[in-house]
């Protein structure tokens, strides 16, 4: 009977062939438990990685700029005439007449207007009949001491009574000038009637007509002047410059003057003095300039806008305003090194622009100052510097296609 056993080679490779597959197995499963280890750590450390480098801010610089050579500053002025005075009437009565209306141009000493004063007339005469009367008792005083003095060369009266005739005599010499300087007072009270300009110059008011009464010493009650002359051959100009540019402000500064009923035309006129003092309440410097105003091309009263060229520094630079960071330390900025760390530094700020600031010190030109700097950047903190935006092609350039 055969024998039907596998053969011993057979029977022995069957075990062979299985322990091979558990162990390719076991590889297999360590090497994907090696791999799935190995990319979990990757990706921690790609995932701290790309946290670290989203933790480091990105910011914008600027570099500090020279400003112009000389700077506009733009302030409201007002135009008044180099003279200007009201007048007013000196003497009581009745407008008999005027002689002038607003526009007119008179001459110093000119008759304007003439007032009725029948009243200073009168005590004017008043005045002449007293003084006429004082003279005579003068006169007869004096005749008198004169005899009285004769008759006490000759013993004839005591000195008593030749001592009272000369007092007497000097008591009406005394009521005599008296008398003349009332007339001499009521004589000029007489002569303001005739009411005249008091220099050259054009009359821009007559607050008065033909019959109105007028009070003497009315003098500063609104409305109350009779006639206002200015004299506008040349003009001054008032204006209030702020306390930071005061410096700058010295006689000879050229200026140019803008009116609204010249558009577009400037006029040009420079500082002819200061107050020298700064106004407590304002804290503005009161500037006055001077303007040829021969051709008359200007009015008094007129609102101006004064442009003034004002020279800047040479060792100062500007920075925008957003550059800036408002600290307990102070006022700072912030600079990116080369190596892409800030470093705060402590400035000095003069002059404020608006949208710009004048830095007086701490900053070189060469720095990269960083734009709308975090509250929470510190000293030594990494940061990464965006990209300058790229500039934006003109209307109609050819555009260049890319290979």
């Amino acid at each position: 009977m055969p024998d039907s056993r596998p053969p011993q080679s057979t029977v022995r490779s069957r075990p062979s062939s299985a322990l091979r597959n558990v162990l390719i197995g076991v590889a297999v499963a360590l090497a994907l438990a090696a791999w799935g280890i190995f990319s979990r750590i990757e990706a921690r450390a790609e995932l701290v990685r790309q946290a670290a480098a989203a933790a480091i801010p990105t910011v914008g610089v600027v570099s500090p700029s020279h400003g112009k050579p000389s700077e506009e500053l733009s302030l409201p002025g007002t135009v008044q005439a180099y003279y200007e005075a009201p007048i007013y009437a000196r003497t009581s009565g009745y407008l008999k007449r005027w002689l002038v209306d607003i526009g007119t141009r008179v001459k110093s000493g000119e008759l304007i207007a003439e007032i009725d004063t029948p009243e200073v007339d009168q005590q004017l005469n008043q005045a002449r009949a007293d003084l006429a009367t004082a003279q005579a008792n003068e006169a007869l005083s004096a005749t008198t001491n004169e005899r009285w003095k004769g008759l006490l060369a000759s013993d004839s009266v005591s000195r008593q009574d030749a001592d009272d005739k000369a007092g007497d005599y000097a008591a009406k010499k005394a009521l005599t000038a008296s008398a003349l300087a009332n007339v001499r007072r009521l004589q000029e009270l007489e002569s303001f009637k005739r009411v005249l300009a008091p220099f050259d110059g054009v009359v821009t008011v007559r607050n008065t007509d033909i019959g109105a009464l007028i009070n003497a010493g009315a003098g500063g009650t609104p409305g109350s002047e009779l006639f206002r002359v200015a004299d506008t051959h040349k003009l001054r100009i008032y204006v209030q410059v702020p306390q930071p540019y005061a410096g700058a402000m010295r006689p000879g500064l050229a200026a140019e003057l803008e009116v609204a009923d010249h558009p577009g035309r400037r006029f040009h006129s420079q500082v002819a003095r200061t107050a020298d003092a700064i106004d407590p309440t304002t804290r503005t410097l009161l500037t006055q300039l001077e303007f040829d105003n021969a051709g008359g091309e200007l009015y008094p009263g007129a609102f101006s806008e004064v442009h003034f060229k004002i020279p800047t520094r040479d060792d100062t630079v500007r920075l925008p305003a957003n550059a800036l960071l408002f600290r307990s330390a102070g006022l700072q900025v912030a600079v990116v090194g080369d190596d892409g760390h800030v470093k705060l530094h402590d400035v000095v700020m003069g002059r404020d622009f608006g949208t710009e600031v004048e830095i007086l010190s701490g900053i070189a030109e060469s720095d990269r100052v960083v734009l709308n700097p975090p509250d929470s950047l510190g000293d030594g903190q990494q940061v990464r510097v965006a990209a300058a935006p790229a500039a934006p092609q003109a209307a109609g350039a050819p555009v260049q296609a890319k290979p």
